[in-house]
């Protein structure tokens, strides 16, 4: 039997046959079993699901999780169970292994973040806070212009599970971190969960400081010191407040909520939040293949945004908290605003009756579309949520600012998402997940709500995660690399396609123009032309072949950029998928008409291009 995970990083795991992973999400426990065929592939065989207990009556996490297992023994038809233990290592048929787990049950890691200088210091705290897979509720600074008795009754009201404090360059003044130290102590903050046990607070700033902060911090709060988030303006070092994000997260916060001490003890690696591990497993693409990725898990309440950028291969994850498909929608509503819903939507509808579908989502948020036009509501709020988290992604992602680029102090302030890392002419692969990406009824409506809501350039692959199996994937690749990134391959993505999508560079757009010449060399051998014009969308059925893509000579027009510059040609390969290589000839950014009419026909249209709705119904 498995009694304690401390011992995963000793053992030996290359005589492995079988791995049993569950993620606890806030409402569905999902369980999955991967095993060594007789190939010596390891390969998903089933997954279970069962709701969460985290809350009462059960409040016992392990009670969702030992459901979730029992539907993987019944599918399976072997056991894994002993009572209500978990059997490893493997003996004969019985047992798994390994098992491993990740967990955003009770909310996940809520933390708030503090700095100096906003844009600076409170800015990388948030970053690196996001990074381990938190939800950041606020971040206070020296300089965000709320007063003293603000911050204080901020973060009393906020009761986080865990603090960030950073501030200051090695070296540098100590009094304006200290100060930060001095309104932590003012608030005396108590965790969300837990009684009678002292917050967890990082302290990553000033080395100067450490001492002070110490003195002041040390009777409230359970206080640990790392290395500087930005130890010199030029440089970020994340690392070591992440690691420690994760350690406590298991430590404090885990070993309060219900039946987690339980769990913990059954685990043979420590359980990450679930969103570490969905950007472990994005960091992993992106450095295999040695690519830019964007990477996005729409859930019904938030909305995660990955992405991986440069030739440094920087990573940076947002959460969108108020943007999500059922208990947010009407926030999506609100932020979006009704007219940018109205324009995915491919049929006449009047605005009071789309307002009360939204409304009637957010009162009954855990159904599913039951008609065909439900569907496509669903589907049109989809790109927006997902379009308003890039948004905000991009404006998070950005260069480190007071760096090299500033004029004068004003201008370290004022930097904006003009610097954003996201360059996506560099974009190499979209990566979907979640209910209404993972379960479209047609992979071609996950496609077409991608290409729409992420405006992809240039050439671009697609992809979305089957069932949802990224988060265990992605803890599983911290004990075993090689399983995880065979699953990931060949059973976590559905390779959609790639989208080419042709850049105006210089001049206004003119209807009707020839903007692309594409000659295509298919996996087959089979040869093929295409000619796009301005406002078309087209497609090529190619499927995905292991090992073979499709080569292509991309020949854009002298005021279109394609990857190379304007006017010039690009020679690449890409892969196919189940639904193909889309040409988008829309344009960026895509503009929608105003008028019903012409809305309604050009969606239809481009619908009919991809068969993304089938027949006409």
């Amino acid at each position: 039997m498995s009694d304690h995970a401390a011992s995963a990083p000793t053992r030996d795991f290359s005589s492995i046959r079988s791995i049993l992973a569950t993620d606890c999400g806030s409402t569905t426990t999902k369980a999955i079993l991967i095993e060594k065929n007789d190939a010596g592939e390891f390969r998903l065989v089933t997954r279970g699901e069962a709701p969460t207990t985290v809350e009462a009556p059960f409040e016992d996490v392990t009670r969702g999780v030992l459901n979730a297992i029992a539907e993987v023994e019944e599918l399976r038809g072997r056991k894994f169970l002993s009572g209500e233990k978990m059997i490893t290592p493997q003996i004969g048929e019985v047992g798994a292994d390994i098992y491993i787990s990740t967990s955003s049950a009770g909310g996940g890691l809520q933390m708030v973040v503090t700095g100096v200088v906003k844009s600076m210091s409170a800015e990388s705290a948030a970053r690196a806070s996001l990074s381990a897979g938190a939800i950041v509720m606020d971040t206070l600074a020296s300089n965000d212009e709320r007063l003293a008795h603000e911050k204080i009754e901020r973060i009393r009201q906020l009761r986080p599970d865990m603090i960030l404090l950073s501030g200051g360059v090695d070296g540098g003044t100590v009094s304006h971190v200290v100060a930060l130290a001095e309104l932590l102590s003012a608030a005396n903050p108590k965790p969300r969960l837990g009684i009678g046990f002292n917050l967890p607070v990082i302290y990553a700033g000033n080395k100067e400081a450490a001492g002070e902060v110490q003195k002041i911090l040390a009777d409230k709060v359970s206080l640990q010191t790392v290395p500087n988030l930005r130890p010199v303006l030029e440089q970020e070092n994340l690392g070591p407040a992440r690691d420690a994000i994760h350690d406590l997260f298991l430590e404090h916060v885990m070993q309060q909520a219900p039946g987690y001490k339980k769990l913990i003890s059954w685990t043979d690696a420590p359980i990450m939040p679930t969103p570490g591990a969905v950007g472990l497993i994005i960091q992993s693409i992106a450095k295999r293949q040695n690519i830019s990725v964007v990477g996005v898990d729409i859930g019904g309440a938030t909305t995660d945004v990955f992405s991986v950028f440069g030739a440094r291969k920087s990573f940076n994850r947002t959460v969108s908290a108020n943007l999500g498909m059922s208990y947010s929608v009407s926030n999506v509503l609100a932020e979006a605003g009704l007219d940018n819903i109205l324009r995915w939507v491919p049929f006449d509808i009047d605005q009071a009756e789309l307002r009360n579908r939204i409304g009637n989502k957010m009162i009954r948020p855990t159904t599913i579309p039951q008609g065909f036009r439900e569907l496509q509501i669903e589907q049109a709020i989809s790109r927006e949520a997902l379009r308003l988290a890039f948004v905000q992604h991009k404006a998070f992602a950005v260069s480190l600012k007071g760096v090299q680029k500033e004029r004068t102090i004003s201008d370290a302030f004022a930097q904006s998402a003009s610097d954003t890392l996201v360059n996506m002419m560099e974009l190499s692969m979209i990566v979907g997940s979640g209910g209404v990406l993972s379960h479209a009824p047609r992979r071609s409506q996950s496609m077409m709500m991608l290409i729409d809501a992420f405006a992809p350039e240039g050439v671009t692959e697609l992809v979305v995660d089957s069932i949802f199996m990224m988060p265990h994937l992605g803890v599983l690749s911290t004990v075993h690399e090689a399983a995880a990134t065979e699953v990931f391959d060949k059973d976590c993505l559905i390779r959609l396609g790639t989208c080419l999508a042709p850049v105006l560079a210089k001049g206004k757009e003119k209807v009707g123009e020839e903007i692309l010449r594409a000659s295509l060399t298919l996996p087959d051998g089979t040869r093929k032309d295409v000619a796009l014009k301005v406002g078309e969308v087209l497609l090529v059925e190619v499927p995905y072949v292991e090992g073979k893509k499709t080569r292509a000579i991309l020949t854009p027009s002298k005021r279109y950029d394609v990857g190379n510059g304007a006017g010039v040609p690009v020679e690449t390969e890409m892969n196919g998928g189940v639904t193909g290589i889309v040409f988008d000839g829309r344009g960026r950014p895509l503009v929608m008409p105003s008028e019903a009419g012409e809305r309604v026909r050009r969606l239809t249209a481009w619908n009919a291009a991809l068969n993304v709705y089938g027949e006409a119904r």
